[in-house]
């Protein structure tokens, strides 16, 4: 079962590529795993931090210019593949 079917659909749908997309991720404030995830997103994009309160949490928001609903879904899997990762 394709977890990011309703993802793909959605994006299959914008017919105007390429396109600026936000990715959104909450990630345990715990060695490296920040860092594992900003290695994994797009180079190019403009990456904003924010700390939960108690700075248990990070949550990152990227947003890049993507060419294709296959490099947005490539890159949500890989970075779901991080252990204890919310993907918005």
């Amino acid at each position: 079962m394709d977890k990011y079917k309703n993802l793909r659909y959605r994006l299959m749908e914008t017919e105007t590529w390429p396109l600026k997309y936000m990715f959104k991720f909450i990630i345990p404030n715990e060695e490296g795993k920040v860092d594992q995830v900003k290695a994994l997103l797009p180079k190019e994009g403009k990456v904003t931090f924010k700390h939960t309160a108690n700075l248990k949490h990070v949550s990152v928001t990227s947003v890049a210019l993507m060419k294709s609903a296959d490099q947005i879904i490539e890159i949500t899997e890989k970075v779901d593949k991080i252990e204890g990762v919310i993907v918005l």
